[in-house]
């Protein structure tokens, strides 16, 4: 039978694992292997996909791939059985690791003291998704970056001063499963390593599941390159009354190995001595070989050694580490395969060292490799872990996930929880103290203005200071709370690890569009800024399904956008702004949804299978939701101040001279009216041909926030736009404000990501979609009204 035909609770041995590629590859990478057991936990609220337990973890997977998986039913005892069994330990010579300070002599290298000693020390942190990599970096560095608590916060490489080291440099990877090329991440990790050359590295992994953390420590170990191993979350494995044999396990793998809470920020001061400590003197990992002699006459080891002794001169010239060349090699690895440059002798050779080995294992080559490291791992793991039945942090999960992923709560529940952020947001908190700061800088400015005509300032630089200043900067920082608010729920959202049971619950609606449900993280945090949305789209593992993402995050209406909702609001419908907002993001997730529908036939290629782990809930850290609140809010005053300040005083200038330099009476006299109102004409059929409008709609290219800076500097306040715009054009132009291009970070942004044809591409796409919305809303609007 295939893993689809199991029954809910039933739990199956694998047989074969089918498919071809990198997708396969990964799930062999995940542990998904032949003679492991798997158990159905349930299927997603629409039937697909299906949730499994596998290695202890909780794995999804889309009905179509679980036909490709052959499996054997197995009895819950049988399984239970097989889970506390072992059929051998690994022997391994123990090496105690050296203290502080002391001098390795190492092979090769001469010196005063017979020894290495690096003045500058650069480490890599690298670990699986999810295991606290970005906690212990901030712990490490002391700096701000964001933690969370779904696969894939970290989307690009980021580097820091290991506090208390000025000579050591950390980087903080992004998180992988492996170093086989899958997803993106996985390719940049991998090129850092390779590239830059570290001088060691920092391997987390989560202590609460080390059979799957494992894998990705055995391929490091194989680089060569000194490391140490930080137990993450020791702190839940004592609470949950299990334990780890650290010296055992230092034993069995031949590198140091700490305990640690990068939460509580315990040992982490001792995982840091021992890094720099085996850095600084290049100690490598004691052990790289992991196959077992006893099994099938050691077909794998066999087949290893042979692939070294054949590679071994590629290897060096290419400058991968040899082992890791060999087993790579064997396991299909194409961008090792070109790296090394063998001719077609030796490739095959290649063929016949992996064909021998498969007929003597009788698994492929791929699964060899990988139920070699995956019988390693549990044979250690049996050896030095200790662990209940159930932690309290997975059954608390299970608990939680028979409401939020229930067959028939986990869409309301959604939708409630959604609808009760927005409310909340520009509602009952934001919106009320939006009113309060608004109350203040009216105050302020009218203080201000009495100030400046007592004190007989000139005109024009009371009016910069007043009509440009004050009340740009000043509107666009009273919508600072809604901003704050909104980042505040999304980072709980991240942080509890509901975002990835969003990802599962939506993911058959999601391939209705062509996607998959991975790419329901980065759109809603596209809700927050399409900054960061745009570069979580990394973490999807298909270039078709990133640039559909990318595509569509725009239509998720991001927070700078908020300040132009709230000012025609407040000027067309102040009784129904919760209404209107609400309608506003319909509206677009409305539109989004057709484009993708028309995307879904133009773009080649086919959305990638849904391959997810699902962590355990875990309550928001404090510190880390008040830290990406600060980074936000410091973000966007930053920006007012800057960007908008700049931007302000600019059209300002604008407004107030012409091209003589004169200043004018009359704004419509200015430089600004001359050079909108060559853009106008293309605006009129929507209903907002009007220069000074025009204007704002340009200066929303920076910064969407400059919208409404421009408008109150050149109409004044929000009543006196009454005069140009009726109901139904005010209501177009929200519209064409919903849809139109991205401001320039997301540009910057997307032109990093997928390159500058593709940026260029997407402003006049969104603009163009737009423009088309708002001229079909326009006229029905003029037939309604």
């Amino acid at each position: 039978m295939t893993l689809r035909d199991l029954q809910i609770g039933q739990i199956a041995t694998i047989r074969t694992v089918g498919g071809e590629g990198a997708l396969r590859q990964h799930f062999l990478d995940m542990g998904v292997i032949p003679g492991i057991d798997v158990k159905l936990v349930k299927y997603a609220p629409m039937g697909d996909p299906m949730q499994l337990m596998v290695q202890g973890y909780e794995l999804t997977l889309r009905l179509a791939d679980a036909e490709k998986i052959e499996v054997v039913p197995t009895s819950n005892e049988k399984a239970a059985e097989k889970e506390h069994h072992h059929n051998y330990a690994y022997s391994h010579k123990g090496h105690e690791h050296p203290g502080y300070g002391e001098m390795i002599p190492l092979i090769g290298h001469k010196g005063e003291h017979d020894h290495v000693v690096f003045d500058k020390l650069n480490f890599a942190l690298v670990g699986n998704q999810n295991c606290g990599k970005t906690t212990l970096f901030n712990q490490l560095t002391g700096s701000n970056q964001h933690v969370g608590n779904f696969p894939g916060v970290t989307v690009d490489q980021k580097s820091g001063i290991i506090k208390g080291h000025p000579e050591a440099t950390v980087t903080d990877l992004p998180g992988i499963y492996s170093l086989s090329p899958y997803t993106s991440e996985e390719v940049v990790s991998r090129e850092f390593i390779f590239k830059t050359k570290p001088n060691g590295i920092i391997n987390i992994v989560d202590a609460t599941n080390l059979e799957r953390n494992l894998y990705l420590t055995m391929q490091l170990m194989e680089l060569g390159i000194p490391m140490v191993l930080a137990l993450n979350m020791m702190d839940e494995v004592r609470n949950n009354g299990g334990t780890i044999l650290v010296n055992e396990l230092e034993t069995q793998l031949g590198i140091p190995v700490i305990p640690i809470s990068a939460m509580k920020n315990e040992g982490v001061d001792e995982l840091v001595e021992h890094a720099v400590h085996v850095a600084k003197y290049a100690e490598a990992p004691l052990r790289q070989d992991f196959c077992n002699p006893k099994e099938h006459k050691g077909a794998v080891h066999r087949a290893i050694h042979a692939m070294m002794s054949l590679i071994e001169d590629h290897a060096e010239m290419a400058e991968i580490p040899l082992r890791f060349a060999a087993t790579k090699l064997i396991e299909g690895d194409k961008l090792v395969n070109e790296a090394l440059h063998l001719d077609e002798n030796e490739q095959d050779m290649v063929e016949h060292i992996r064909r021998q080995m498969e007929a003597e294992r009788e698994l492929d080559a791929a699964a060899a490799i990988a139920d070699m490291r995956f019988d390693f791992i549990i044979s250690t793991c049996g050896y030095t872990v200790v662990r209940p039945k159930e932690s309290k942090e997975h059954a608390r999960s299970r608990h939680i996930d028979q409401v939020l992923t229930g067959k028939w709560t986990a869409i309301p529940a959604f939708l409630i929880i959604m609808a009760t952020i927005f409310y909340l947001t520009f509602d009952v908190l934001g919106g009320t103290l939006q009113n309060w700061i608004a109350d203040g800088v009216s105050w302020f400015t009218a203080e201000s203005d009495q100030v400046l005509t007592t004190w007989k300032i000139s005109p024009v630089v009371h009016s910069l200071i007043i009509n440009g200043i004050y009340t740009g900067v000043g509107t666009v920082i009273s919508f600072l709370p809604i901003i704050v608010i909104l980042f505040f729920f999304l980072s709980l959202l991240e942080d509890s690890g509901y975002m990835a049971r969003i990802a599962f619950v939506m993911d058959k609606s999601m391939r209705k569009l062509g996607l998959s449900g991975r790419s329901i993280v980065p759109l809603l945090i596209g809700f927050g800024c399409s900054v960061p949305s745009v570069m979580a789209t990394r973490t999807l593992p298909s270039e078709r399904d990133r640039r559909m993402t990318v595509m569509l995050t725009p239509f998720m209406s991001c927070t700078a956008k908020l300040p132009i909702y709230g000012f025609f609001i407040a000027a067309f419908l102040p009784d129904y702004r919760g209404l209107v907002m609400t309608a506003l993001y319909l509206f677009a997730i409305v539109i989004g949804i057709l484009v993708a529908l028309a995307m879904k036939h133009i773009v080649k290629g086919e959305p990638v299978p849904f391959v997810l782990e699902l962590p355990n809930y875990r309550m928001p850290d404090s510190e880390s939701v008040m830290r990406l609140i600060w980074d936000k809010t410091k973000d966007f005053i930053q920006r007012a101040f800057s960007v908008i300040f700049i931007a302000t005083i600019i059209i300002w200038f604008l407004q107030t001279f012409d091209f003589g330099l004169n200043h004018v009476q009359n704004s419509e006299n200015s430089i600004l009216a001359y050079l909108s109102s060559m853009i106008a004409p293309i605006f009129g059929p929507v209903g907002f041909g009007n220069w000074k409008v025009v204007s704002s709609l340009i200066c929303g290219f920076m910064a969407k926030e400059s919208v409404v800076a421009t408008l109150t500097v050149l109409f004044g306040s929000a009543a006196s736009i009454h005069a140009v715009l009726n109901m139904a054009q005010a209501i177009s132009l929200l519209v064409f404000c919903l849809l139109y291009t991205p401001c320039v970070a997301t540009i910057a942004a997307t032109r990093r990501e997928m390159g500058t044809k593709y940026a260029v591409a997407l402003v006049f796409w969104q603009t163009a979609v737009a423009w088309i919305c708002a001229f079909i809303i326009y006229w029905i609007m003029n037939c309604i009204i």
